[in-house]
C-alpha cells in the first residue's frame, strides 16, 4: 500500500511492479522531455489491490487527472489484465474495458499489460526485443545453448537473459532500471512503439 509519506506531486500517475519498473518509466520519461507524470511502484503484483484501495486517500488524489497501471503479463496476459481491472473495482476506481481504452474518471484509468498489451511476458522480454537484432546478441544465445548441453538451465530464462546481455556492457554490473537510466536501451527500436505510444497518450 502507498507508503503514508506518498503524495501525488503530479496531475498524472504511472503505477508500475517495482524499483525497475520506476527507473525503466523514469529514463523512458526522460527521453520523451515528458515532466507531468509522477512514477511510484506498488511493490509487487501481490500488492496492487491494497495499493489501489487506498490510493484514493494519498495526498493530492483529488488533483489526480489521469492514472496508468502497468503489470508483468508473466504467462497469462488475459489473467494479468483482469487481475488488474479487480483490483480497480475493489478500489471503487473506474475499470478499462479493454487493455486499449481508457475508463473515464476522475481520474480517467488506463492499463497496459508489458511486454505489448498483447502477449505473455514481462519487462525483461521488452528490453530484450529492442537489443535482440544488435551485433552480439548471438552470443547471449549461444551462452545458454551451452548452458543447457551442460545441465543448467535458469528457473526464468528472461532475467538471466538481460543479465547475461548486461553483462557484456562497458560497466557490467547494472541492473536493468539503472542500465535504462545509463542510457543503454535503445529507445527508437520498434519494440518500444506500443509502450511510448501508451506513455504519450497520458
Amino acid at each position: 500500500m502507498p507508503s503514508p509519506s506518498l503524495s501525488l506531486a503530479q496531475p498524472k500517475l504511472l503505477l508500475g511492479e517495482g524499483v525497475d519498473e520506476v527507473r525503466f518509466f523514469n529514463a523512458l520519461l526522460s527521453h520523451l522531455k515528458i515532466k507531468d507524470i509522477q512514477v511510484i511502484d506498488y511493490a509487487g503484483k501481490s500488492k496492487l489491490t491494497p495499493f489501489l484501495q487506498t490510493l484514493p486517500k494519498t495526498v493530492g488524489f483529488s488533483q489526480l487527472q489521469k492514472a496508468a497501471i502497468t503489470r508483468d503479463a508473466d504467462n497469462d496476459w488475459a489473467g494479468a489484465f483482469q487481475s488488474v481491472c479487480h483490483g480497480l473495482q475493489l478500489a471503487g476506481l473506474s475499470i478499462p474495458a479493454t487493455p486499449h481504452q481508457t475508463a473515464v474518471g476522475p481520474p480517467a484509468i488506463r492499463i497496459y499489460i508489458i511486454p505489448d498489451n498483447a502477449n505473455p511476458g514481462m519487462l525483461e522480454d521488452l528490453c530484450l526485443a529492442s537489443v535482440r537484432a544488435h551485433p552480439g546478441y548471438a552470443c547471449v544465445d549461444n551462452y545458454f545453448q551451452c548452458a543447457a548441453a551442460a545441465g543448467r538451465r535458469p528457473n526464468n530464462m528472461s532475467k538471466a537473459c538481460v543479465h547475461a546481455w548486461l553483462s557484456s556492457e562497458v560497466e557490467p554490473d547494472k541492473q536493468l532500471g539503472v542500465a535504462a537510466e545509463a542510457g543503454y536501451l535503445p529507445w527508437h527500436d520498434p519494440a518500444f512503439a506500443p509502450i511510448i505510444d501508451f506513455v504519450q497518450s497520458l
